[in-house]
């Protein structure tokens, strides 16, 4: 640890449901909240969550769209539904995806929910770069490649102590995102790691550079909790790994790209392969 560094204490909670998942933010939150109103013996701590939620839809404050049917048609397919205090519309989580719920209070970072999010936006464009994957942020919420959306982000901040956070879909199964609007933004595709990538990206891979991007992003040190510390910054350090992988399939990518314009092609019909 750096001397002097803020610290974010980072607790893997594995595979877990969203109701047991929201009541382990909201602990840590309510830690925060009575520290500031000076309770005693209270201690906020800074914590970054990390789960891999089973199925579940979840809507923010912006519910009003949503009916009873709508509730039940969603959980006809096996998956939960609820109704959130957090920013933003509709959206999925399952198998496969990344969801980081940091509890921070912003007052030991910027005390601006503002920069927040921006910090949020730009730690998931630098995961994605280290899959080689050009991601932007645009007038939308969230991060996109081109038109396609990879990562959500929908937050809440009570005095400065956010809860909430951001979701990076790994190889998820995007057919989840047929039966909804993603964030009541019409006409808009959903990716992936693993369909920008062309390889199988399994949620383990996504870790150890979101951890790295977050605590460059955020300028702190992390401490490890429920995982053991050497294997979460072996995943970290064993990032070089990674990366060598993928400039190895990006140049198999670009000769294969140059061999196919000296080579006759027989005239093939265009088949569409469109995400839903």
């Amino acid at each position: 640890m750096t001397a002097g560094k803020r610290v974010v204490n980072v607790i893997n909670l594995g595979r877990m449901g969203y109701l047991r998942a929201n009541d382990v933010q909201m602990r840590h939150a309510r830690q925060h909240l009575d520290e500031l109103a000076g309770k005693p013996s209270s201690k906020g701590t800074n914590v970054l969550l990390l789960v891999e939620h089973t199925p579940v839809y979840t809507v923010g404050i912006r519910n009003q769209q949503y009916s009873h049917e709508d509730a039940f048609r969603l959980k006809s397919l096996g998956a939960e539904y609820y109704k959130t205090n957090r920013g933003g519309l509709i959206t999925f989580h399952g198998p496969g995806q990344l969801v980081a719920y940091p509890v921070l209070n912003l007052q030991h970072f910027q005390p601006s929910m503002k920069w927040y999010i921006s910090a949020l936006e730009n730690t998931l464009i630098k995961t994605c770069q280290k899959f080689g994957i050009t991601a932007r942020t645009t007038a939308d919420t969230g991060v996109w490649v081109e038109d396609r959306k990879i990562a959500s982000i929908g937050v809440h901040g009570s005095r400065f102590v956010t809860t909430h956070g951001c979701s990076l879909n790994s190889n998820i199964d995007l057919n989840w995102y047929k039966h909804i609007v993603p964030c009541g933004l019409q006409g808009k595709e959903v990716t992936s790691l693993t369909k920008e990538t062309g390889q199988e990206v399994p949620l383990s891979d996504a870790i150890g550079p979101f951890l790295s991007s977050f605590q460059e992003i955020f300028d702190c040190d992390l401490e490890y909790n429920l995982l053991e510390a050497h294997e979460m910054e072996e995943l970290i350090a064993n990032q070089h790994v990674l990366t060598q992988r993928m400039q190895n399939i990006q140049q198999c990518v670009r000769q294969m790209s140059t061999s196919a314009v000296h080579q006759p092609q027989a005239a093939d019909p265009i088949i569409a392969n469109p995400m839903w």
